[in-house]
């Protein structure tokens, strides 16, 4: 195959799974562990590389907690976002819902307020100064039990910042079934946002039916079990629900055994919209352009294939139309000018 990367480097991309937090660089989390001196997370850049080594998906969660607790402030919170959008710009990255979960940084004393103009700051700047539009899904982190989805239902219905356009469900799957967050996604969804949990990582496939089901889910984090269902396959492909596929965090929280055994070729064959994202790349030691490389080659695509995975991503984003219609029109502008030359 040809080499890609240099391709994807330059393509117009957009993201639609990937964490606030877990977009922190080594740099900045080393900045925020220095400013924090109780945190057990390095403030050696170097040292995070093995500091973000995960053994399994409890171990990740753990991890990321740690890393968590180092956004203590609304100015560690502008930092954090900024940066976020910064290493975007670098990647082409013309648009990102950004997966945020706002209940970790009022349960530390952050001013929901405070935190709300933060974001909201970081977001304008990124815009203005970058080219990178972001919106925000605001998650539940299943771990933190009901009194988190309360106070995610709260902050995201009754404070709604103006970049937010989705209401999501992170964390762990085993031991947290989805029907319980059901009053809240409801909530949200009567409040005009979008429903965008995570389901069917770590567990199976009925966790991908619950979230349809009960947490009327228009996109899925991960679904990487669906493609135990050929009946849940069909009914993804029909409805034309978006599967949000990370390839290197499934293997490094080991939700996916290899590369190899990953299952994003089945659900395309199964005719499954399939878009292709980070999670929480510098803990994964990835970024959406190596993601774009791992997807190629998982399916084998060209040029063409590549920037239909893109268009893909703006197909399924939650970007008004114009919006949709501009970078759909770079992707294709863009891979034009590549190829002809």
């Amino acid at each position: 195959m040809t080499d890609l990367h240099p391709f994807i480097a330059g393509l117009p991309k957009a993201e639609l799974h990937v964490h606030h937090v877990g977009s922190a660089s080594p740099r900045i989390v080393a900045e925020l562990a220095g400013r924090h001196a109780d945190s057990k997370v390095p403030t050696d850049p170097d040292a995070l590389a093995d500091y973000f080594t995960f053994t399994d998906f409890a171990h990740f969660i753990e991890v990321y907690l740690s890393v968590v607790d180092l956004v203590r402030t609304p100015e560690d919170v502008r930092l954090l976002t900024f940066e976020v959008a910064r290493d975007m710009a670098r990647q082409n990255i013309r648009y990102a819902e950004l997966t945020v979960t706002p209940s970790s940084s009022t349960s530390r004393g952050i001013g929901d307020r405070a935190f709300m103009e933060a974001i909201e700051d970081a977001r304008k700047a990124a815009e203005s100064e970058l080219g990178v539009v972001l919106r925000w899904i605001f998650d539940i982190p299943g771990e933190a039990g009901l009194a988190a989805a309360e106070e995610t239902a709260r902050l995201a219905v009754d404070l709604r910042p103006d970049g937010l356009v989705g209401f999501g469900l992170g964390g762990p799957e085993i031991g947290v079934p989805r029907p319980q967050f059901k009053p809240y996604f409801d909530r949200a969804v009567a409040a005009g946002l979008h429903s965008v949990p995570h389901a069917g990582e770590t567990t199976g496939p009925e966790t991908v039916w619950d979230a349809l089901r009960e947490l009327r889910a228009e996109r899925i984090g991960h679904g990487t079990s669906a493609v135990r269902d050929p009946e849940l396959l069909r009914y993804l492909a029909e409805h034309r629900v978006p599967l949000e596929v990370c390839p290197t965090s499934n293997i490094a929280t080991r939700a996916v055994a290899t590369l190899d055994e990953h299952p994003i070729a089945l659900m395309v064959e199964a005719g499954v919209l399939v878009t292709v994202n980070s999670d929480d790349p510098p803990m994964f030691g990835t970024d959406l352009n190596q993601e774009y490389g791992v997807a190629a080659r998982l399916l084998g695509l060209d040029e063409r294939g590549v920037a239909g995975l893109a268009k893909n991503s703006v197909e399924a984003s939650f970007l008004d139309a114009a919006g949709k219609k501009r970078i759909a029109a770079e992707i294709d502008a863009y891979t034009d000018a590549w190829l002809a030359r």
